[in-house]
């Protein structure tokens, strides 16, 4: 019987563990999640990490997300795992990505003992997080642009080399792993294949704006974003109407016109004009940002696309009948409204990245000692709370409005 009891006991438990297992096809971010990005003076850069939140925000108006960033420039695996304790764990996280390796590497030929380091101090970072119950993403640096700098040919080799043990330590600990080398590696070859005058990274390593769009999007799709914003299928001939992650009321259509109110679940990203020159080499954001509209029987024609009276568009029958992804606009209430979140959101950056230079990374002289410590976590607890307070803000300029569209036939 006793025997028994425990086979039936044990059944129990590895039944309840594999409900609560997360699936691998499973997004890596959760509601309410407090995320720090952690690396070097990429992640220092605001540049990717803020495309990561500007999506998880619009995309998620409701998760009560926060948000903070200990990137250093010029760090490395071991300055991370030597402040991991007290840049991330003290900060209470629920997720962390990690993204180094660019500068342990060395910017010259394969070095075995450096990689040995580097794969020893990450392992002690994510030891770390397992212990403390925080989920880990882990990242392989950008591929170096070998168009900018001669020496970066021999870089890109190596780094390929340098971040190969990478996934292994990754399936070891049981946590994601997006190989962000790989994939930037495939974008630069091929903006060097076709001679394009576009440079993700300007000086080789560093990001510009649509570098950092290229990053959030290989590391979203690495972890397994939903890719739909929302979409809405009518036909004209039925007056009949199809929606997903969306509510369409006040629908009226003929063979010329369509029109409808429509209140989404959430926002598309705010394509930034600098991001166009890189949509090409990121599916044009169809896996990331899609917001559909798709529009069958209606006659032959151009037809111009208006929200709340504005028009954002014009497209021909066919290109409605198959259906546009009106997440790319860049002009229109929806995008304004986009556009005034990712300003937002970079303003209160200001403050977090404040927080972390100025308080976080304070090192007070030992004749100070005694008063730094006693104002630090105030200090620390004040700026926490202006950041929540901006954070709150966004919060409120994000939730979804209902729209008036309108599809027209052109005379």
């Amino acid at each position: 019987m006793k025997r028994h009891f425990v086979i039936a006991m044990f059944v129990l438990v590895s039944a309840v563990c594999t409900l609560h297992a997360e699936s691998p096809n499973e997004f890596f971010f959760k509601k309410n999640d407090r995320i720090v990005f952690l690396g070097d003076s990429i992640t220092e850069q605001y540049q990717y990490s803020t495309d990561l939140e500007l999506y998880l925000t619009t995309r998620f108006p409701q998760w009560n997300l926060t948000f903070l960033n200990a990137g250093i420039g010029g760090d490395t695996a071991t300055g991370g795992s030597t402040r991991f304790a007290s840049h991330v764990l003290a900060e209470k996280p629920t997720a962390v990505t990690i993204d180094f390796g660019m500068n342990d590497a060395g910017y010259g030929g394969f070095n075995p003992a450096g990689q040995a380091t580097f794969l020893k101090n990450t392992g002690q970072m994510l030891d770390a997080a397992r212990e403390a119950g925080v989920r880990v993403a882990l990242i392989s640096p950008n591929a170096v642009d070998r168009r900018v700098n001669a020496r970066f040919k021999r870089y890109l080799e190596t780094q390929q080399q340098f971040y190969a043990p990478l996934k292994e330590l990754a399936v070891k600990h049981e946590l994601p792993f997006v190989d962000q080398y790989a994939v930037t590696r495939a974008v630069l070859e091929k903006l060097e294949t076709a001679k394009a005058n576009v440079k993700p990274f300007p000086d080789g390593v560093h990001t510009s704006s649509a570098g950092g769009l290229l990053m959030a999007h290989t590391i979203l799709v690495g972890l397994h974003a939903p890719g739909l914003v929302s979409d809405v299928s009518i036909d004209a001939a039925s007056n009949k109407v199809e929606k997903k992650a969306c509510t369409v009321e006040n629908l009226q259509s003929s063979a010329t016109s369509v029109s409808f109110d429509r209140l989404d679940e959430a926002l598309p990203l705010p394509v930034q004009p600098d991001w166009l020159v890189i949509l090409p080499y990121v599916d044009q954001l169809r896996d990331l940002n899609w917001y559909g509209l798709k529009v069958t029987g209606l006659a032959s024609g151009k037809y111009a696309v208006h929200i709340d009276g504005k028009e954002i568009g014009t497209y021909s029958t066919e290109q409605l009948a198959e259906g546009v992804n009106l997440g790319n606009l860049t002009s229109g209430p929806i995008f304004d409204q986009g556009r005034k979140v990712f300003t937002a959101i970079n303003d209160k950056n200001s403050l977090v990245h404040q927080r972390f230079r100025g308080i976080v990374m304070f090192q007070a002289p030992d004749w100070l000692a005694d008063v730094a410590a006693e104002r630090r976590s105030a200090e620390l607890n004040k700026r926490a709370k202006q950041i929540a307070d901006r954070q709150a803000e966004i919060y409120r300029q994000v939730q979804p409005a209902a729209h008036h569209f309108e599809v027209k036939q052109q005379n």
